[in-house]
């Protein structure tokens, strides 16, 4: 069979999700598990997307419209940009995958983060690109060391702000100096699949952007808005960029259910309120908690901590597993001690809490 594989697909580690609630249900015989490993908004989903969803079960039978143009008009009122700056995906997993399609070329590389969503270096490395991975710092993207990296064989930058695992973010001034007199065929792609959460006033705004730089911004419905089960995510972009993407994405490539169900979570504005001030207030409580147990943790602009654990993160994860509580260690990264945690439900904050109590200071 390795002779029909593309040799460079064998050195690609694939990406490792989340343990599923009924898969640790399952396991370990228990009940009422606790995900915290993998950002997902604990409130569930709008319930006015939910009520679109229902509203739009009987067309199943159709092709959804490939356009997403209900969506993309609300969408581009909503963000003060032209509908043809918009493009949709199967979440910001696809769009990645689809500007790395857009842009690839002889001998090129891409430039991110060594500890950084782990997708921009897979995608990268599927569609052929040496990815060059630079050094966090202070667990914050270092924009003087990347652009120090540029080279005439670089195609794009993955900027992760806030950065997933770490929840730090590069501020406006930082942002404007790295993009001064940044090289013309250079992409700079900032990923706010968190820009939700953001609470700081210095945090750089990125749309305005789209037609004066070399910029694309990617957001999510996965997140604050609670709807990662249906992988619905967009880019904004250029016109002209936007243009070549959409011969690159795949016809029907955003399926109705979840067309349907971002366009009614985008008026549902009590939600999203709702959601906001619940990640706020229990990620004081966390913060109060961790210092508490004498757990590192760094301040975090997104809806997750990442923390530092005395014990090996790996031992501790399976520890919790068995107290029916799930949350992310960072062996994938090559950070043995690091863990990242989802800020729940306070009931669910609680049993992590307990949990962690528990296992940091057992024998």
């Amino acid at each position: 069979m390795e002779d029909l594989i593309r040799q460079d697909i064998l050195n690609i580690e694939a990406y490792k999700p989340g343990k599923p609630i009924e898969e640790v249900e399952r396991e370990l015989g228990l009940k009422d598990v606790v995900k915290l490993a993998s950002n997902e908004n604990p409130l569930g989903p709008s319930p006015a997307a939910l009520a679109a969803i229902r509203k739009n079960l009987k067309s199943l039978n159709r092709y959804p419209e490939g356009t997403c143009f209900y969506l993309k008009k609300k969408l581009a009122a909503k963000l003060g940009v032209k509908e043809n700056n918009l493009l949709f995906g199967n979440g910001s997993d696809e769009l990645i995958d689809i500007i790395l399609k857009t842009i690839k070329g002889p001998d090129a590389e891409i430039i991110t983060s060594d500890t950084t969503f782990v997708e921009y270096k897979i995608c990268g490395a599927i569609n052929g690109f040496d990815v060059t991975a630079v050094p966090l710092k202070d667990f914050t993207f270092d924009l003087e060391a990347i652009r120090s990296k540029i080279t005439k064989r670089t195609k794009a930058v993955f900027i992760a702000n806030p950065n997933n695992p770490t929840g730090t973010f590069v501020n406006a001034k930082q942002v404007a100096d790295f993009l001064d007199g940044m090289p013309r065929q250079v992409l700079v792609v900032f990923d706010e699949a968190y820009f939700e959460f953001v609470t700081e006033k210095d945090f750089p705004e990125m749309i305005p952007l789209i037609e004066k730089k070399n910029v694309i911004v990617l957001r999510t419905f996965s997140k604050a808005y609670g709807l990662a089960g249906l992988r619905i995510g967009y880019m904004a972009a250029s016109e002209k960029f936007i243009g070549y993407a959409q011969r690159v994405r795949q016809p029907f490539n955003v399926n109705s259910l979840a067309q349907a169900a971002a366009t009614a979570a985008l008026n549902d504005k009590k939600f999203l309120k709702r959601t906001r001030e619940c990640i706020a207030k229990e990620k004081k409580l966390l913060y109060k908690a961790f210092l508490k147990l004498g757990v590192w943790f760094k301040d975090s602009s997104a809806n997750f901590i990442f923390v530092r654990l005395e014990k090996d993160a790996g031992k501790v994860f399976q520890l919790l597993l068995k107290k029916g509580v799930i949350i992310r260690e960072m062996s994938q990264y090559g950070l043995t001690n690091y863990a990242r945690i989802t800020v729940g439900t306070r009931q669910e904050n609680i049993k992590l809490i307990k949990g962690l109590d528990e296992v940091l200071n057992s024998k």
